[in-house]
């Protein structure tokens, strides 16, 4: 029995195959999944993706954050990045490039955070100087 597994990105689907397991990351560790698993959801977080083929062939991902979803012999994974390649290849694509990402995305929240907070202060500076 295997799985059928479909990587999908915003701009289309990268990878479409059938696997043995599925080792993917998240917050806390890594999982496998197997055929017989239960249906399962998880919250990816920048690691490896990596399929074990009918075959015994292993097919590796770097992916970014996203979301795997395994219903019956369907596991869908989608995630805004993810580039297919050699293990330890991907390991540095995944330090390199992706963690780079989510550092800007936390500073761009954090500057985002600071303008809402001098908003909000400005609002209730004009609130307060209206009132006397």
């Amino acid at each position: 029995m295997n799985m059928a597994v479909k990587v999908i990105l915003p701009s289309g689907i990268l990878l479409e195959q059938e696997a043995v397991k599925v080792v993917a990351e998240v917050q806390n560790g890594s999982f496998c999944l197997l055929p017989r698993h239960v249906d399962f959801a998880a919250a990816l977080v920048p690691g490896i993706l990596a399929l074990g083929g009918p075959d015994g062939k292993e097919t590796f991902l770097a992916v970014d954050e996203g979301i795997l979803v395994k219903r019956g012999a369907e596991v869908l994974v989608s995630t805004g990045n993810a580039v297919l390649g050699r293990l330890g290849e991907l390991r540095r694509a995944v330090s390199a490039e992706f963690r780079v990402t989510d550092e800007r995305e936390r500073q761009a929240r954090l500057a985002l955070d600071h303008l809402e907070a001098s908003l909000v202060r400005q609002i209730f500076e004009w609130e307060g100087g209206s009132h006397v």
